[in-house]
Order: structure tokens, then sequence, then C-alpha cells
């Protein structure tokens, strides 16, 4: 039986998105794949089914909701750690690019093979610190989209971010709590880089109700839609 088919409804109301059988089947593995790994490597604390699925498959999604119509984009993951978010959205946009990009060789490595087994053509893993990756010529502002979540102080998130991105791409940080000291610190760092928040988006996680915050910038004037 599959671990998340009672959730469909969920993926249907609050991502407008149903994941086709062979996804659902991606998502399946993704989970086995990270509670065999966790025996290997401490990877996550989240692996009841439940949570698993609402902190790091619909959470993983949901920051991206706003580019979903996008055809062919480039993403980077930065400090992916276990695979978040990139992999649910290279599993749920086939027609993306993600690079997944992490400091940690053990991580890397465990996202590579879990790459290799969820025959993920469009993902990438890439060893390294993003500080030092995004000023490689075949890294720098060469991603539409970059994605930062749970790797530190937001204006430090922002200045890995930036150098990924092209003139008009969009760095989107994954935050749980936003609270108006991290507001100040980050509309310092802006005016300082150029950055403007383009959106600060808060919302509910859609099982346990937890208050998460999507925070969009980007190097211009860049609007984003609230599909």
């Amino acid at each position: 039986m599959s671990h998340f088919t009672h959730l469909f409804e969920q993926w249907q109301s609050t991502l407008n998105w149903l994941p086709d059988s062979n996804q659902i089947a991606q998502f399946e593995k993704l989970y086995e794949l990270v509670l065999e790994g966790n025996s290997k490597q401490n990877l996550t604390r989240i692996t009841n089914v439940e949570d698993f699925w609402e902190k790091h498959l619909w959470d993983s999604l949901r920051g991206v909701l706003a580019f979903w119509d996008q055809a062919q984009i480039k993403v980077v993951d930065i400090g992916t750690g276990a695979g978040f978010p990139g992999l649910p959205i290279a599993i749920a946009k086939p027609s993306w690019q993600v690079t997944l990009i992490d400091s940690k060789q053990k991580k890397v490595a465990f996202v590579e093979e879990t790459i290799q087994i969820l025959q993920l053509s469009n993902a990438i893993a890439q060893w390294g610190r993003g500080e030092d990756i995004n000023q490689q010529p075949s890294h720098r502002k060469k991603y539409d989209l970059a994605v930062v979540r749970a790797v530190g102080k937001p204006d430090a998130c922002a200045s890995y971010a930036l150098p990924f991105l092209k003139k008009n791409g969009t760095a989107i940080l994954y935050r749980g709590q936003w609270l108006p000291e991290e507001s100040e610190q980050l509309d310092t760092f802006c005016e300082q880089e150029g950055l403007q928040i383009v959106k600060q988006d808060r919302f509910q996680t859609p099982l346990t109700l937890g208050v998460r915050h999507s925070v969009y910038l980007s190097p211009r004037s860049t609007s984003i839609s609230n599909s």
C-alpha cells in the first residue's frame, strides 16, 4: 500500500496539483531511501509518514508554487542536506533542471545515489560550499531560482543565493518563523546588494497547521503572481 495515497486530497486542495503514478512511486521510494539512509548517517529527524509528507515533500513544493507553470527553468538548492527541497522539486517538475549542493560529502553521496535510483535525469548533486561554487563560471549567474532551506540567517542565505542568479532570477528562502529582526537584517542586506524583497509569503502547513514563510528576493523589479 502507498504511504501517501490518503494524502491525495491534500495535494490537490493546497498545491492545486496531483502527482501521477510514477511520481507517487518516486516519492514513496525517496521516503524509503531516507529511512534506510538514516540508519547510516543522520539525515533527518522527520521519519513519520505524515510528517515526512508535510515537512519534506509538501513544504519543498510549496516554496516554488509561484513558478509552477514555468516550463524549463534551472534551479539550485543550496545546502540541500538529505535532498530537500531539491529532490521533491526534481520529481514534481521533470522539465526543470535541479542542481543540489551541500558541503558535507556523505550527504552529497546519499543524494547522488538517490538521484540514480529514482532515475532523475534532471537532477545533479554537487559537493562543495555554496559560497565557493557560486563563484565558478559554470554556476555563476546561471540559475532562474536559488532555493535555501534552514541553512542560517536570512542575510547569509541571500548572500549564498545571489551570485547564482540570472539577472531576472529569484532567490527563495524557506523559513519557519519570520521575526521582525530577521526582516530588518534582510532589508539592510538587500539595500547594500541592490536586491529587493519581492514577496513575504506566510502560510500554514496542511496537516499540523504550522506557520511557515517563503521569502522571495530578486536582483531587480520582478513580480510574482499569487497562483
